[in-house]
């Protein structure tokens, strides 16, 4: 028997990693990644895997993936899979104790003779919230895609949840949605941050040379920030849209299908990055005066990230943001994902001011340690391990 508190991810059950797909940079991608610190023994299983366009650090890990990962078009565009990922998602076996499962919408129909653990950053969006998730601006094809292929899919996702054996929200507003789709009881487990105020931080040469453009030599709060995927649900071109007519600068980070249009629509205050290392990031929170967030968000991170750093937010009143964003302490909200809305926040913002200690004393409790302890203690229960 292992003394009390003794698990350390690695003397203990069997654990494996499941994650729907590594083909992007983004928030869940973050979290497998601190799932994997905890435990670092662990496989990851993912349908498809992208090394150039996720974060570097999974070329460490043991990535073990579907066979749709041979075709370079989906590994490219996952989404154009949509049809055929239920039966790979069916297809893949995991071999463990117990796989902690990081999904919103195929890696917790991942089948295994152990039990299933799933952290859950949202039931399928385009199940449950096709609207959203597809934006206003989306064709009429995609629309009768997915219209046509949601009830046998919603079949096969409900199945999938009812095959695990443990469900763990990502926040409020997704256990509510787990309930909802469900009727599965959840617990909330925020994800951690791993950004560390000790973190190297490199500055970009593209940004400062923006910067000197128009006369600005020092950077430090020179710019507001965004970081988001480039997707119709994160309302990215409504913080752009927002930046235009007024003085101050926005750097917006991230890629994603609305990435053209985007940057058709920008003024000249916004400048537009893609593919930073960590060093870059890090520089890029530190350096910024707030970060600027409309996304109808499951899980409120970048908040935190900022916050890690002492800079405040500017976010809408939605979603995680109300489970990470504390107000008028950490930051402000605005009510609605509109130009007009978020330019008037930015104009409260401007006549505040924040303690970037309290700031900091907020995300103290978002750390990777205590993520770990809690992925320790469901693991252990889960296996009957002894505790």
């Amino acid at each position: 028997m292992r003394p009390v508190g003794s698990y350390n991810g690695v003397d203990g059950p069997r654990v494996a990693i499941a994650h729907d797909y590594l083909t992007q940079r983004g928030g869940a991608e973050k979290v497998v990644l601190s799932m994997s610190r905890a435990f670092p023994d662990a496989p990851i299983y993912t349908l498809l895997y992208d090394p150039a366009n996720t974060y570097p650090e999974f070329a460490e890990r043991d990535i073990r993936v579907s066979r749709l990962n041979s075709l370079g078009v989906f590994r490219k565009n996952h989404r154009a899979a949509l049809p055929i990922l239920p039966f790979a998602a069916n297809a893949m076996h995991v071999d463990a104790d117990v796989v902690l499962t990081s999904s919103s919408g195929w890696a917790h129909g991942f089948t295994t003779t152990g039990r299933k653990l799933v952290h859950c950053h949202s039931p399928a969006r385009w199940l449950y919230l096709p609207d959203m998730y597809l934006g206003e601006d989306s064709g009429r094809l995609k629309r009768a895609v997915l219209a046509a292929t949601s009830g046998r899919m919603r079949s096969w996702d409900r199945r999938a949840a009812s095959s695990c054996d443990r469900y763990l929200a990502v926040s409020t507003v997704v256990q509510r949605r787990i309930a909802d789709a469900y009727g599965i009881s959840a617990d909330v487990l925020f994800p951690p941050v791993a950004m560390s105020r000790d973190a190297t931080t490199e500055p970009i040469p593209e940004l400062l040379r923006w910067l000197s453009a128009d006369g600005e030599s020092d950077p430090d709060e020179a710019f507001y920030l965004c970081v988001s995927r480039l997707l119709p649900y994160k309302n990215v071109d409504a913080v752009v849209g927002a930046f235009a007519g007024r003085p101050q600068r926005l750097v917006v980070v991230g890629r994603g299908p609305d990435a053209e249009r985007i940057a058709a629509g920008k003024t000249s205050n916004v400048l537009m990055l893609s593919d930073l290392t960590n060093g870059q990031m890090s520089w890029l929170y530190k350096h910024c005066r707030a970060l600027v967030a409309a996304s109808h968000e499951d899980y409120g991170l970048t908040p935190i990230e900022a916050g890690v750093w002492g800079k405040p937010s500017v976010v809408l009143r939605w979603g995680g943001f109300l489970d990470t964003v504390h107000e008028d302490i950490t930051g402000i909200y605005f009510d609605e994902p509109e130009a007009a809305a978020i330019a008037e926040a930015l104009d409260r913002f401007e006549t505040s001011s924040f303690d970037p200690d309290k700031v900091r004393r907020h995300v103290d409790q978002f750390t990777e340690e205590q993520y770990a302890e809690a992925l320790y203690a469901a693991v252990d229960d889960l296996a009957g391990w002894p505790t």
